[in-house]
């Protein structure tokens, strides 16, 4: 029988308790012998409900034990959960998460301290929710060159952008709603600024290069200046607004960033609305393919926690490769990123190579750039009275 212990039971740690003995079952079969919850931490109680019979208020009493093998950590923030996780690995204990915020910050150094100890470090859920992306890029497309990520990395912002697209809402209030039915927290920064999707952008560039990403070095742009006139006008041309995470191959590196992005109808992310994600990869022999499903929810999260759970326990003592090495990657400067750009400009305008965009907005007019760097887009705006822009790839 092996042992497993959840550091957490919010709402992903008491999603992979119910994922766990409600497919007791199944994971028994999966592992290849019994799996059994011995503790979950937290510091609450949680009166009637039936984690009380293995409930613990003591981090020290989990990593004591011998018997437990396997520790989802499923906390959040960076600490005591760094803390945690370290003193679990250096005990040898595997440690499954679904923690960005920590991945993306020390998870090169904890993929290595977990090698030197003979444990694992899991994140699938790390990036996705329930899509299984991470194992992908480490086991079945390590023979490519990842030419390209992008990706709708964010689930909420996805939900409200689908909301002003279908029924006009304006910012203000589609986050009011999103709030309420409980897809955007009280604070929702993390989400509608983009920092969440940078983080999970840096974590798949990391694994791609095999190198360390920090995500401070990547571009980020949210939502909050989308607005309902720039939906006006994408319906117009046809396109649809997305929030994405984009990482593209640039020698013998990657540019990478975070931001509003115009996409056509044959884009495979055009048709991915509410709260679901997706992922494009680009590879150079495996050309496109993308990874689609429930990117945020208790049990899409929960779920991809518990297959880490059982990845581990089949391989206890088993080192699983990671190639996601502390050398830190210099990406190429944002400046040098290609895109068309969509401008909302005051007045008549006429530049020459510009497509005219006429939407029937008094006062001003859209216009869509050729393709161009950022650098080259900067020097443009100078000599116009842009009201907005939004990127614009095909």
């Amino acid at each position: 029988m092996i042992k497993i212990a959840i550091m957490g039971y919010g709402t992903v740690g008491s999603g992979v308790y119910e994922v766990i003995t409600t497919n007791q079952a199944v994971v028994d079969k999966n592992v290849g012998e019994e799996l059994r919850i011995k503790y979950v931490l937290d510091l609450r109680e949680f009166p009637g409900d039936p984690v009380m019979d293995v409930l613990t208020h003591d981090f020290e009493e989990i990593l004591n034990d011998d018997e437990v093998k396997v520790v989802a950590e499923v906390m959040g923030g960076l600490r005591p959960a760094y803390d945690f996780t370290k003193r679990l690995l250096m005990a040898g204990k595997s440690v499954c998460t679904s923690n960005k915020e920590l991945v993306a910050e020390h998870g090169a150094e904890l993929i290595e301290v977990a090698r030197a100890h003979g444990a694992n470090y899991l994140f699938e859920a790390s990036v996705g929710g329930g899509i299984p992306i991470i194992r992908p890029l480490n086991t079945s497309l390590t023979a490519d060159v990842i030419l390209e990520i992008s990706g709708i990395l964010n689930g909420t912002t996805n939900y409200m952008l689908t909301k002003m697209s279908q029924e006009g809402l304006d910012y203000d209030d589609v986050l009011k709603e999103a709030q309420a039915k409980g897809y955007a927290e009280l604070h929702p920064e993390a989400d509608v600024e983009g920092f969440d999707a940078c983080r999970k952008i840096a974590i798949l560039t990391s694994l791609a290069s095999g190198q360390q990403v920090d995500y401070k070095d990547i571009y980020t742009e949210g939502i909050t200046k989308v607005t309902v006139e720039d939906f006006t006008y994408a319906k117009k041309m046809g396109r649809a607004i997305k929030l994405l995470g984009v990482s593209k191959k640039v020698g013998d590196t990657y540019c990478a960033m975070v931001s509003p992005v115009m996409i056509g109808s044959s884009n495979p992310l055009y048709m991915v609305n509410d709260v679901f994600n997706a992922i494009f990869v680009k590879g150079n022999m495996l050309g496109d393919s993308m990874f689609y499903g429930s990117g945020a929810g208790k049990l899409p999260t929960a779920s991809a926690v518990a297959g880490d759970i059982v990845d581990a326990a089949r391989n206890l003592g088993a080192v699983t490769p990671v190639f996601w090495s502390q050398e830190k990657l210099a990406l190429a400067p944002v400046s040098e990123m290609k895109h068309r750009f969509f401008l909302r400009v005051k007045g008549a305008v006429s530049v020459l190579g510009m497509e005219k965009i006429d939407a029937g907005i008094e006062g001003e007019v859209g216009i869509l750039t050729p393709s161009m760097t950022e650098a080259e887009y900067q020097e443009l705006a100078k000599g116009l009275n842009v009201i907005s822009m939004i990127r614009v790839e095909e």
